[in-house]
C-alpha cells in the first residue's frame, strides 16, 4: 500500500515533527519478531523495542492468546467500587517481583500516568502522618518522567517544559544532571565513577534552601533513559537513599524504561542495590501490546492511609482511572510476565547487552564526531557533537537515514540509542550497529 492511499488529514502525531513526517511519511502495517513491515513493504529491524516496550518481540502468540481469551470471558469492568480477577493476579505477580516491602500496587494506563500517581500518593502519605506541609518535589535536570503537569514539573527536559511553564507545580526543584562528559564521556557496561560527587549539591544547597521537613519526595529515573542512555555514578543511588532516608523524604524510581528486565534484572532498583519508596512501571510489562502503568508501593505508605479515623465507607485515596486494572491490560501484563519467565528473558537480555555496548565501543569510537559512548544493561548510546546552530539535526538525519536503510534507532537531542528486545540475536545487532556506524560516516 502506498503512503499516498492514507489520508493524513486528521492524524495528529505525538512528539514528530508532522511538518517533515508528511513529506516523508514512515507508517507500519505489520510486525513479526524483531521485524516491522512498512506500508511500501519494507522490512525494518525494530532497533528500540518500539520506544522500550517490545521486549519479548512482535506477534508473540502466548500474549495474543490470553488477550483474546481474556476478551471472550471479561472485556471490561468498572475499577470503581468493584474490580476483576486479573487486576488481582497481576497485582500479586508484580509486586512478587518487586524488591523490598514494595507490595501494593495501583494501577494506571501510562508512565505519564504513573508519575503524576506516585506524586500524589506522596502527598497524600505525609499529610495522613500530620505532615502536610511537606510539599516539595525534587527532581533531576533532564529527567523524563511523563507529560502529565506533575510529571513534567519534576521533569528536567526544557523542550518538555517551556511552553507550560506559567502552570507547573510551583515547589518544584532539580538536582544536576549526571553526566561527566570529561572523565566518562565513554563507558562500557560498568557504573561510571566521578570525581565530584554530585549529591552535595543537594545536601549543602536545594535541601537547606527548603528546608528537608517540607520535602514531600525525591523522583529519579536509575538510569536516564529518554535523555539519552545515561548512567548514575557509582554509589550515587545508595547515597540518594541515605539521604532521604535521614530526613524522612520519599523516594520514587521512575523505571518506566529500567523496569522488566532492560537491565538484565527484574528493575534497575535490583541491580543498583537500592529499595525506592515507590517504583512506577509501564511500557514492557505487557510488552507494549496493551496500555498499562502503575505505581508499586511500600507497605507503609498503604498502611499509613488506611489508619484514619473516617468511616469505613470513605474513600482514603481520592485518585484513581476509568481504566485502572483493565481486565485485558492486566491478561497482557501476566502473559507477559509468564513468557519473560519461560524465556529467562531478563538473564538474557544482560547477556545480549554486553554484546551490544562491545559492538557500540568497537565500531563508534573514533569515528567523526562521536564525542561519547554509554551502554548498560540492552541499551547503548552514542553522542555525537551538534551542527553549528542547528541541535538535534545530526541525529535526526541520521535516524531518517537508519530507517530508510532498514533499522529503526531512537534519536534524543544529538544522541542515538539503540535498546532492541530481549530476543535480539548478534546478527540482529551487527546489522543495526554497521547501520548506524555508515550514516554517521554519510553525515559527517
Amino acid at each position: 500500500m502506498a503512503y499516498n492511499d492514507f489520508n493524513m488529514d486528521n492524524h495528529w502525531l505525538p512528539f514528530t515533527p508532522n511538518r517533515s513526517f508528511r513529506k516523508n511519511p514512515r507508517v507500519f502495517v505489520a510486525a513479526d519478531g524483531i521485524e516491522f513491515t512498512t506500508h511500501d513493504g519494507k522490512k525494518v529491524i525494530d532497533g528500540i523495542s518500539s520506544l522500550w516496550c517490545v521486549g519479548a518481540g512482535h506477534n508473540r502468540k502466548p500474549i495474543n492468546e490470553a488477550i483474546k481469551k481474556q476478551l471472550d470471558t471479561l472485556d471490561y469492568a468498572t475499577a470503581f467500587q468493584a474490580s476483576n480477577d486479573r487486576a488481582f493476579q497481576a497485582a500479586e505477580r508484580i509486586a512478587a517481583m518487586a524488591p523490598g516491602d514494595l507490595n501494593k500496587v495501583l494501577f494506571c494506563n501510562s508512565g505519564s500516568e504513573a508519575a503524576d500517581t506516585s506524586l500524589k500518593v506522596a502527598l497524600a502519605y505525609h499529610r495522613s502522618r500530620g505532615e502536610g506541609h511537606r510539599t516539595v518535589f525534587i527532581g533531576r535536570e533532564k529527567g523524563y518522567h511523563g507529560v502529565g503537569f506533575g510529571g513534567m514539573s519534576v521533569g528536567g527536559i526544557p523542550a518538555n517544559r517551556k511552553v507550560f511553564s506559567s502552570v507547573l507545580l510551583p515547589r518544584v526543584d532539580h538536582m544536576r544532571f549526571i553526566h561527566d562528559p570529561v572523565n566518562n564521556a565513554y563507558v562500557n557496561g560498568v557504573e561510571p565513577e566521578f570525581q565530584e560527587d554530585l549529591l552535595l549539591e543537594l545536601e549543602n544547597r536545594i535541601l537547606p534552601l527548603h528546608d528537608p521537613s517540607n520535602v514531600a519526595a525525591i523522583i529519579v529515573e536509575p538510569v536516564a533513559g529518554s535523555a539519552g542512555w545515561y548512567l548514575p555514578p557509582k554509589g550515587y543511588l545508595k547515597r540518594l537513599r541515605e539521604i532521604c532516608d535521614k530526613h524522612g523524604i520519599l523516594l520514587i524510581f521512575d523505571e518506566v524504561i529500567t523496569g522488566f528486565g532492560r537491565m538484565g534484572t527484574n528493575f534497575g532498583a535490583d541491580f543498583y542495590g537500592v529499595v525506592p519508596d515507590m517504583l512506577n512501571f509501564a511500557k514492557c510489562v505487557t510488552n507494549g501490546v496493551i496500555p498499562l502503568g502503575g505505581v508499586i508501593c511500600r507497605d507503609k505508605l498503604y498502611d499509613a492511609m488506611m489508619k484514619t479515623d473516617a468511616p469505613e465507607h470513605v474513600i482514603e485515596f481520592f485518585h484513581g482511572y476509568t481504566y485502572s486494572g483493565h481486565p485485558v491490560a492486566c491478561a497482557a501484563a501476566i502473559a507477559t510476565l509468564d513468557l519473560f519467565k519461560q524465556e529467562n528473558s531478563f538473564q538474557r537480555a544482560g547477556e545480549m547487552g554486553k554484546v551490544l555496548g562491545n559492538a557500540f565501543h568497537s565500531t563508534f569510537k573514533g569515528m567523526p564526531n562521536v564525542i561519547g559512548i554509554r551502554s548498560l544493561g540492552l541499551a547503548a548510546a552514542v553522542e555525537l557533537a551538534p551542527l553549528a546552530g542547528a541541535p538535534g539535526k545530526r541525529a535526526y538525519e541520521i535516524f531518517l537515514d537508519c530507517f530508510k536503510n532498514g533499522a529503526l534507532v531512537r534519536p534524543a537531542g544529538d544522541t542515538l540509542v539503540i535498546a532492541p528486545p530481549y530476543i535480539v540475536e548478534k546478527s540482529h545487532i551487527d546489522t543495526l550497529v554497521n547501520t548506524l556506524a555508515d550514516s554517521i560516516r554519510r553525515h559527517a
